[in-house]
């Protein structure tokens, strides 16, 4: 087990400072959404769960359509300017959604875009943020600042969605969209006087865009413990996105109470990933894909729980559990890509990294609403719940995902060293 005291050392480093202050300020933004759309839009005059799916699908789109674009862009530019783009198109995304809600102009074209723009931004932010990490803090302390960044988000995230529950309640979804903005501005603020030295950014690279993405394909395929989790994730993702987005909502507003009581199925979730971030501090496996992969059945139970009619606080309690296996697993996973991939190459990677776990998303958000409708929301939350369990142990068949090995402390300082 590390010392904690030497791992919150590392908050007296500018540098790493603002990239938490800044990624916890934009989490937080980010939390207001799912609640405050989702409630949003389901009470817009005539408005369905199929008018849901197609907002939400509009987002995730571009999310995937963009993501390769955006890795060769933080692995040729400086990630903190980036970054910087990202989170300034979300705030102009989010502002444009809330001014939709708040003067009661809501044509779904124009929603549509005003969620196609948010998934740009993300298809930006995120290989530049994983890659920007190494460029941040030295090799031996990368699992460290995993966790710290992720202690950030998910203090966000529980603050996040309680106060977006509220805030739908009292104000409706306008006004919070509207704070999520405002967020973004300030994030976009901070990642700007985050500028690395020249020799700390990634050389811009004098080949085609083609060429960057063959390359940085050629690392991804190499990797059979790589590909394969991401394969399981394609799954995982589609069944949670379709059950978060959608038919989770459905459910609460049917038979729950509504906004507040799926604000508290988000916030036992983020309370979980607060409560993994203490365990991914001191967890060093000897084989974290392994571990991770293992950690990902649980995230199946809350799921479980809404589609058979359980308690709301079962499902809370579910979603802690789901909570705490995500981030163990986002901790492992991500310190595992960044020690394993060449710096260079892993904006671009980890693009390949979040398309393929994230092209069926749109899928399951596209289907989830007429689904709900033949089916019923609760039978095809169980579908859902089958999915997350099948997929993870199809992932655990593979060599490479059992027989990765983390390298040993004393051979990884050694390198750090070198």
């Amino acid at each position: 087990m590390n010392s904690y005291r030497r791992d919150l050392d590392m908050l007296r480093d500018r540098r790493f400072a603002l990239l938490l202050t800044a990624r916890t300020i934009s989490v937080l933004g980010s939390s207001f959404a799912p609640v405050a759309i989702a409630f949003g839009v389901l009470a817009l005059p005539g408005a369905t769960a199929a008018t849901l799916s197609a907002v939400l699908t509009a987002e995730a789109l571009p999310m995937v359509a963009f993501m390769l674009v955006g890795g060769v862009i933080a692995d040729r530019l400086p990630r903190h300017r980036v970054m910087m783009a990202g989170e300034t198109l979300n705030a102009v995304a989010f502002a444009c959604f809330a001014a939709m809600l708040l003067t009661g102009w809501t044509p779904l074209p124009a929603m549509v875009t005003a969620a196609a723009l948010s998934g740009v931004s993300m298809a930006v932010l995120f290989p530049a943020l994983t890659g920007i990490i190494p460029d941040v803090v030295p090799a031996d302390r990368l699992q460290t600042a995993n966790a710290l960044l992720g202690l950030g988000a998910n203090v966000s995230r529980v603050a996040g969605t309680v106060l977006s529950g509220a805030a739908v309640v009292l104000l409706g979804g306008g006004w919070a969209l509207a704070v999520s903005a405002l967020m973004f501005v300030v994030a976009a603020v901070l990642v700007a006087a985050l500028r690395l030295t020249p020799a700390e950014r990634s050389a811009a690279g004098s080949h085609s865009v083609l060429a960057d993405l063959r390359d940085g394909w050629r690392e991804f395929i190499s990797r059979q413990w790589l590909w394969v989790v991401v394969a399981q994730f394609s799954v995982l993702v589609m069944a949670v996105q379709a059950a978060h987005g959608v038919l989770g909502p459905l459910v609460a507003k049917e038979s729950l109470g509504g906004a507040p009581a799926w604000s508290a199925v988000l916030a036992g979730e983020a309370v979980g990933m607060i409560c993994g971030v203490f365990v991914a501090l001191g967890l060093r496996p000897r084989r974290p894909i392994l571990v991770g992969t293992l950690l990902t059945i649980p995230t199946a139970l809350p799921y479980l729980l809404l589609g058979l009619g359980s308690p709301l606080w079962t499902i809370v309690a579910g979603a802690v559990v789901m909570g705490v296996c995500f981030d163990l697993f986002g901790v492992l996973w991500n310190t595992t890509m960044q020690r394993e991939i060449p710096a260079e190459s892993l904006s671009r990677v980890s693009s390949y990294d979040a398309l393929g776990s994230l092209m069926f998303g749109p899928v399951g958000l596209l289907l989830a609403g007429p689904l709900a409708i033949l089916t019923g929301p609760r039978p095809a939350l169980v579908g859902c719940a089958v999915l997350v369990t099948l997929s993870s142990l199809a992932a655990l068949l593979s060599p490479g995902v059992r027989g990765l090995r983390a390298p040993e402390p004393a051979a990884e300082e050694e390198a750090v060293a070198r």
